[in-house]
């Protein structure tokens, strides 16, 4: 049997470029008919070969009769048993969040890519990729990749791990093709960045905000669900900032009755794939259905391994950071709020207008030191400084005189600041959110003493975006 899908449809693999190599079904191309619902694909010697055609929609019945009329008579709709389980899991969502470590307020973003010159895994150096990671704030954005496996297997593991180790050393999860873990990520996903691929439709079957950071038109039957969604699903543009334009779709796409109407025409059988498809099964083998009912397996909860993280590194990334400072009106709290966003810093290239006025933040012991040297704000993670033995500025800034700040981590996760002109303070957390360490602790303390914003304030409210947590840190004297 054979399931369309929602995707696209070149059948061969071999370009050693990012994203070449393999075969998606069922969105169809441009040229006459759908993938897998021409002649070419089902008759051998002017007979039908199948015994059976599995399609999940009936508006792939009107397909097929215009591609291989001889075939209609073998058709069953069936629906697709892989919406049927990611619907399924929607229960579970929280847990499936949980496990990719998303905190509460945080926002998981799927980069899904098919494969092909036109996919986002193609895109020129692979520039959509990394502008997500590098443009979208890290303390508020989660980010996983979901790569088509024909690309993985027609370049290699390796291959495809060594184009995108920059990215997973800056947070992306990549996890491997022969796991459901892509399943986990779409029901625990805030909003999509897709192509033409069938993941990106499975998104929005589910609801999920979606972006198209790359669509290849050449690849898609006209009348498909894919053109459809390509017509209506808003573009992500080079133009403009990434976390402007997922913003904006987070707000849009919701209740949007177009992409929603896109959405249904995954299945017209939605629930029931496993009955259907376990009776056409066992109706070709000639044998009678178990006494149990057919049921949707729930997808598995992906362990830490299963992510496709990066291993764990004891150098703290090196970070641009923006704190904006604002005024609070609230007369029992804080007297003014600090916005920290921060940006990896190995990724930044051209584009520089979500960094306005950033500083950076690098670790003191960072092997690479172009990092150390030009920073703002170097830290010094617990147990790495003065051993017992106290030290300054000078001391703890070494060769690297061009920093501001010295900042060495403490036990509660904020931290003992020694300034350039010899002073030495302190910031404490008086509600300290899961988010928030002595990095973010030192970016504050930083604003405070060299920007001169700390005339007139000694405790802040500190966010790091509208959804999440609220930190409170108060500075003062060591």
């Amino acid at each position: 049997s054979r399931e369309p899908g929602a995707g696209s449809r070149e059948p061969g693999a071999g370009s050693r470029e990012p994203g070449a190599g393999s075969r998606e079904p069922g969105a169809g191309s441009r040229e006459p008919g759908a993938f897998g619902l021409t002649s070419e694909w089902l008759m051998y010697d002017g007979q039908v070969v199948p015994s059976a055609i599995i399609l999940s929609h009936e508006e792939q019945l009107v397909r097929l009769e215009e591609g291989c009329p001889p075939a209609v008579p073998v058709a069953v709709v069936a629906g697709d048993p892989c919406i049927d389980q990611l619907r399924a899991g929607l229960a579970f969502r929280d847990a499936y969040r949980q496990a990719f470590g998303v905190l509460s307020g945080q926002k998981l973003v799927v980069l899904s890519s098919t494969w092909g010159a036109g996919s986002i895994l193609g895109a020129v150096e692979l520039q959509v990729m990394r502008r997500v990671l590098a443009e979208l704030p890290a303390d508020e954005y989660r980010i996983v990749a979901a790569v088509h496996p024909n690309a993985w297997f027609s370049h290699g593991a390796w291959q495809i791990r060594h184009w995108l180790a920059e990215l997973t050393e800056a947070g992306l999860c990549l996890p491997a093709p022969d796991s459901d873990v892509w399943k986990a990520a779409l029901v625990a996903a805030d909003v999509v960045v897709g192509d033409h691929g069938s993941v990106t439709l499975y998104g929005v079957a589910l609801g999920v905000p979606c972006l198209l950071g790359a669509f290849d038109e050449a690849k898609v039957a006209p009348g498909s669900p894919m053109e459809r969604l390509g017509r209506i699903a808003p573009r992500l543009s080079p133009g403009r900032g990434v976390l402007d334009q997922v913003v904006k779709c987070l707000s849009e796409s919701r209740g949007n009755e177009e992409l929603a109407a896109v959405g249904e025409l995954v299945t017209s059988r939605p629930g029931a794939a496993a009955q259907l498809l376990r009776r056409v099964f066992y109706e070709r083998i000639g044998l009678a259905e178990p006494a149990a009912p057919a049921r949707t397996k729930p997808i598995a909860l992906p362990g830490v391994e299963a992510l496709g993280a990066a291993p764990l590194s004891p150098v703290t990334p090196a970070m641009y950071v923006t704190a904006t400072v604002a005024d609070t009106a609230a007369a029992d709290g804080p007297s003014v709020t600090v916005l920290v966003r921060r940006y990896p810093a190995r990724l930044q290239g051209s584009r520089l207008e979500h960094l306005g006025d950033a500083h950076l933040v690098a670790d003191r012991h960072d092997p690479d030191p172009s990092w150390p040297s030009s920073a703002d704000v170097l830290l010094v993670a617990s147990g790495r400084a003065r051993r017992g033995v106290p030290a300054g500025w000078s001391e703890l800034a070494g060769p690297y005189a061009g920093s501001w700040l010295v900042a060495e981590e403490e036990l509660d996760g904020g931290c003992l600041g020694h300034l350039r002109d010899g002073r030495s303070v302190v910031a404490r957390w008086v509600s300290r959110p899961q988010w928030a360490g002595f990095a973010i602790a030192a970016s504050v303390l930083y604003t405070w003493a060299v920007e001169g914003s700390g005339e007139g304030w000694s405790r802040a409210r500190v966010v790091a975006g509208e959804d999440m947590e609220d930190g409170v840190l108060d500075i003062g004297p060591a």
